[in-house]
């Protein structure tokens, strides 16, 4: 009688059914690879959401009632947990929560149709009313106001104002050392050899960059993309400008020359770049400029043929000196304007050796360094430094790392030594001191350093000063000890004259790859700020060894240690990825070694700094930067012979392109890689790229902010500022600015910097990894040069686009 009497179970909606489908099939993955994260030594809380997915899927196919109810205290559970792990921080609340927010957004508003499938007299009808709902309602509810909360502060700001204007510059005096330049000109790379991309122009300002405007576009018609170009073939020129006229370079080599005022095309060369080359990278990151004799002489113009000129490094290892008037080549300077790099060199193969770099001009001298191919091998070209007459190409001295003291030109017949430590990036000079200052790479391979030399050992990732007059070392200071992980030195050293504890120091500020600014007394080499000398983790493959500790200085970028918490994806389930994968790697901090494992490498070796530099106000003391923090994976691969191939990674080489990371007549190849999660996004949280702000004269950061928008790299164009990494330098001047064009999302920012806040931004054509420069043209303005060419390594959109920005003329 009591079954009669007994309400007949409603009708499941078919809706409600799909969703229970969905979240069980979830729930069973979910418990999987959750419990697999467990059992690695990581959270439980993966495995135990996928338990309860299982269960509330189980009963939306009868007891929807009792589903809802779970599903509420399952997210109120997950609410807290996340709070918890990241704090009032949106972009991990977010990874966490976005998922489950949405299943129970769909799940209430299911309600509404359950209820309608019950009869009118049903009790339950009542029921759906009250505590259900509502629990989940408030359980949603709770998790948009803890993200409304989290939308008004960011953790990971630093709020701060630097300190007041120096004093004022002297009439005539060059602030930014080396031989004076016109205050409306920019004459080497880092617009002096003290490499700071400081301009003393001041007519824009924060109160009137809003104004700027587009004056005019050039296009060099160079795009990447022609048969044999490397993956990364890159538009990262910075040009220079002397008297009225623009000189750059373009990916494949070609030298323009523009009227500054109005971009129009003046000349053009090409070096014509022959044959097949096995090409690593392809660009030109910028000229050098000697000027003439006379310092009265216009540049080029009524000075006799090559009084000045312009030094162009090319992709097949020759230096060619330009007349700056008409573009020809100079043939007093080496064979017909050129001097062959390749002379003396071991390992002849074209395209392994060049130089992407703009050279050193003194007085006297042309300072050559050059690019050798990351491994490959161990039977690649020598990393010397070469010293040549400035006027005829005739060699003065040659410093080789690996073997220091032998400075005199190499006799004909003999040749460097093989696989030395190279200097790829921008050296800077200080004629006064009569010292050359070099950022110093590795001797490959970069992940296994079983084999190196007492001499190496001392040279690699390492910034060196050489004396002017013979190449012999003055001294030398290392970033990185027994390097294992790619921590070249990447950036140009900036000379600075600061004040520290009232007395005035000569300086050298040297950003790296692991974050730090190590500021050097530029004359001897030693630290200005503590530098302590860390434990490091133990442990290298076999055959290797670590060194005990590692060099941190008192300015640093260093990324904390990364936890399971810290990791991140774009949803739960590839956070969870990420989590998995981080627990399958060994990491023990910064410096853990590489291993057959699979080693975790943060920062990786894009670096926290590369050779975009940073830049330097020498009035006021204070820098402007760029960290970035993408940590990388790196494997070594036990080789069995030195011709297979072991890594796949990007495909087997074609034509002349080599086998890179190989390392063939090591024991291993290396396989590394972005730590990202399947979706191709980082498996650390963001923010990934900032800027911040540094008081050199206190040795103290004052601000920092995220950086940039995921605008060009996400599939759906948002311009959510999550602050993505940058590559290529910052530029900043005397009216309070600094300018940034190498951000991943395809804009030019300009920066208050007294605090670090963005006051004016433009959209790019392509990607702006370039570092910008300033001048004033023959109309009393100053311009704002960009380069946007995009960058192949970064994905960011090709072009050929040079764009200078001015403010309306009066």
């Amino acid at each position: 009688m009591s079954n009669v009497l007994a309400p007949v179970p409603a009708p499941v909606p078919w809706l409600a059914r799909v969703l229970g489908v969905v979240l069980l099939v979830l729930g069973f993955v979910m418990l999987a690879a959750g419990g697999l994260l467990a059992s690695l030594g990581g959270s439980w809380f993966y495995a135990l959401s996928g338990l309860a997915w299982a269960l509330i899927g189980a009963l939306m196919w009868g007891r929807l009632r009792e589903a809802v109810l779970g599903y509420a205290l399952y997210f109120l559970a997950t609410l807290a947990w996340s709070l918890w792990e990241a704090g009032l921080d949106w972009w991990p609340l977010g990874a966490r929560l976005g998922v489950p927010f949405v299943l129970g957004a769909v799940l209430l508003a299911l309600v509404p149709t359950m209820r309608r499938h019950l009869p009118v007299d049903d009790p339950r009808r009542v029921a759906w009313r009250s505590p259900p709902a509502l629990v989940l309602a408030a359980a949603l509810g709770a998790f948009v106001v803890v993200a409304v909360v989290s939308w008004t502060r960011d953790l990971h700001v630093l709020e701060g104002t630097m300190p007041a204007n120096g004093a004022a510059r002297p009439p005539g005096v060059a602030a930014s050392g080396a031989a004076a330049v016109p205050d409306g000109e920019w004459h080497a790379y880092g617009r002096t050899g003290f490499g700071q991309r400081w301009s003393p122009l001041a007519q824009i300002t924060p109160a009137n960059v809003g104004d700027l405007k587009l004056a005019w576009e050039f296009r060099t018609g160079d795009v990447r993309g022609r048969p044999g170009d490397p993956k990364e073939t890159t538009f990262e020129v910075t040009p220079l400008k002397v008297g009225e006229r623009l000189f750059l370079c373009t990916p494949h080599q070609t030298v323009l020359a523009l009227d500054a005022t109005t971009g129009r095309e003046l000349w053009r060369f090409d070096p014509q770049v022959r044959g097949e080359l096995a090409l690593q990278h392809l660009t030109c990151r910028g000229l050098s400029y000697q000027p003439p004799p006379d310092p009265m002489a216009a540049a080029g113009a009524r000075a006799p043929a090559c009084a000045a000129k312009l030094f162009m490094p090319t992709a097949d290892a020759r230096l060619i000196a330009l007349d700056p008037a008409s573009g020809k080549p100079c043939p007093g300077f080496g064979r017909q304007g050129a001097v062959d790099l390749w002379a003396g060199m071991p390992n002849a193969k074209p395209g392994a050796y060049y130089s992407t770099s703009p050279v050193v001009v003194t007085r006297r001298l042309v300072i050559v360094g050059g690019t050798v191919l990351d491994n490959a091998s161990v039977k690649e070209q020598s990393g010397v430094i070469r010293a040549y007459d400035i006027e005829t190409g005739a060699l003065v001295w040659n410093w080789d790392s690996a073997n220091p003291d032998a400075t005199a030109p190499l006799p004909a017949g003999q040749t460097y030594t093989a696989n030395s430590p190279n200097s790829w990036s921008v050296a800077s000079v200080d004629e006064d001191l009569g010292l050359v200052y070099l950022p110093m790479g590795n001797q490959p391979p970069d992940q296994w350093g079983g084999k190196r030399s007492a001499a190496v050992e001392r040279h690699s990732s390492s910034v060196v000063a050489l004396d002017l007059a013979t190449g012999r070392l003055r001294w030398v200071f290392q970033t990185v000890h027994h390097d294992l992980w790619d921590y070249d030195v990447p950036a140009q050293p900036v000379l600075v004259d600061l004040t520290v504890r009232g007395t005035r120091v000569p300086a050298l500020v040297q950003p790296t790859k692991q974050g730090e600014l190590f500021v050097l007394d530029r004359r001897d080499g030693r630290p200005v700020f503590p530098v302590t000398e860390t434990p490091a983790p133990q442990g290298a493959a076999a055959g290797d060894f670590t060194a005990p500790t590692q060099p941190v200085s008192a300015i640093s970028f260093n990324p904390p240690v990364l936890r399971e918490r810290d990791l991140w994806g774009v949803t739960m389930f590839d956070q969870l990825w990420c989590r998995i994968a981080f627990h399958r790697l060994r990491y023990e901090g910064r410096f853990t070694p590489p291993s057959t494992q699979g080693s975790l490498i943060n920062p990786g070796n894009f670096g926290v700094f590369n050779w975009g530099s940073i830049a330097v106000d020498p009035v006021r003391g204070i820098a402007f930067t760029t960290p970035a923090v993408l940590a990388f994976t790196s494997q070594l691969v036990p080789r069995r012979d030195d011709s297979s191939q072991l890594v796949q990674d990007e495909g087997p080489p074609s034509g002349s392109l080599p086998a890179l990371n190989e390392n063939f007549g090591a024991p291993f190849a290396s396989r590394m890689k972005p730590f990202t999660s399947p979706l191709g996004v980082p498996c650390q949280a963001p923010p990934w790229g900032t800027v911040a702000g540094v008081d050199l004269n206190e040795g103290r950061i004052v601000w920092r902010h995220r950086n940039g928008t995921v605008r060009d790299l996400s599939p759906l164009p948002l311009p959510l500022r999550l602050g993505v990494p940058s590559l290529g330098g910052p530029l900043m001047t005397a009216g309070g600015l600094a300018f940034l064009s190498g951000s991943m999302d395809d804009y030019v920012r300009a920066y208050d910097v007294n605090d670090g806040r963005v006051v004016w931004e433009s959209r790019l054509p392509a990607g702006g990894q370039a570092t910008p420069m300033t001048y004033l043209g023959a109309d009393g303005r100053q311009y704002l040069l960009v380069v946007a060419g995009g960058h192949g390594s970064t994905g960011t959109k090709p072009g050929d686009h040079v764009r200078a920005y001015a403010l309306e003329k009066r």
